[in-house]
C-alpha cells in the first residue's frame, strides 16, 4: 500500500491557493474538519467557493471562514444557524446557491464515481430548477443536475491508517463519506491515525485509494449545537 500520512496539517494543505473550490465535510456541528479550517484562515486563501452542508454557526466551523471575509461562494443545503452568513448574503457580498440536501449528497457521490450528471425530480418547479435542463421520466420530471468540481475535499474521521483507510463515528460519517474521493485532492484528518493493517478491514468506510494526504488531527472542540435534556419526575 502507497503511505498517503503527512506529518502536520501545514504540509497537507499544500497546494491550496485562492479562488479555488472546496468541499468540507460535516453536518450541524458534527463531523467539521477543525484543524483544516483553522490552517484555511492562518493561510489567509480568500475568493474561495465552499461545498458542504451548511455554514456553520458564527464562531465555528465555516463561521470562521465567513467572518474572515475569505469565501466568496457558498454551495449549501441549509444555512440557518449562522447571522454572519445571512448578513453577507443580503448584503450582496456572498454568493449563494442553495442545493436540496439529497442533491447535494448526490452531487457528491457522483463527482466520486465519475458520473458528470444525473437526472433528480428535488427542486422542479421551484427556484432551483432556474436555468436547468429537464426531463420526463415515469410521468414525472425530472432536473438535470451536474456533479461538483472541486480541488479540494477535507474530511474528518474518527480513525484512520497510514495508507488513507478510514473509520467515522456515528453520525459524524455524514457528508464527509460522499465527499472523500469527490475532488482532486482528499485531505483526511483524523482522531486516531494507526499505522497500516492496524484496522479491521471489515468495519472500514472510505478505502484509501480515496484518500490523497491524511493526518493527526489535534485539540477538537467538538461543540453541542443543541442540547436536550429530560427532567426526572
Amino acid at each position: 500500500m502507497i503511505p498517503k500520512k503527512v506529518n502536520s496539517v501545514t504540509e497537507a494543505l499544500q497546494g491550496v491557493q485562492n479562488g479555488q473550490t472546496l468541499m468540507l465535510g460535516g453536518f450541524g456541528l458534527c463531523g467539521i474538519p477543525e484543524n483544516s479550517i483553522s490552517e484555511l484562515i492562518r493561510l489567509h486563501v480568500s475568493n474561495l467557493t465552499c461545498i458542504s452542508n451548511n455554514a456553520g454557526v458564527d464562531d465555528f466551523g465555516l463561521g470562521l471562514l465567513l467572518k474572515k471575509k475569505q469565501i466568496k461562494r457558498m454551495i449549501a443545503s441549509y444555512v440557518g444557524e449562522n447571522k454572519e452568513f445571512e448578513r453577507q448574503m443580503l448584503s450582496g457580498e456572498l454568493e449563494v446557491e442553495l442545493t436540496p440536501q439529497g442533491t447535494l449528497a448526490e452531487r457528491c457521490r457522483t463527482a466520486k464515481a465519475g458520473i458528470p450528471a444525473f437526472y433528480t425530480p428535488a427542486g422542479y418547479g421551484t427556484e432551483v430548477a432556474k436555468g436547468k435542463e429537464s426531463r420526463e421520466f415515469n410521468g414525472k420530471m425530472h432536473l438535470l443536475e451536474t456533479a461538483f468540481k472541486a480541488d479540494f475535499s477535507f474530511i474528518k474521521a474518527w480513525k484512520g491508517d497510514e495508507a488513507g483507510n478510514i473509520i467515522f463515528k456515528g453520525t459524524a460519517r455524514n457528508f464527509n463519506a460522499p465527499m472523500c474521493g469527490a475532488a482532486k485532492i482528499n485531505i483526511v484528518e483524523v482522531e486516531e491515525l494507526l499505522p497500516i493493517g492496524a484496522l479491521d478491514p471489515n468495519q472500514i468506510h472510505v478505502s484509501g485509494i480515496f484518500v490523497q494526504r491524511i493526518f493527526q488531527g489535534t485539540n477538537y472542540i467538538k461543540p453541542i449545537e443543541q442540547l436536550t435534556v429530560q427532567v426526572s419526575k
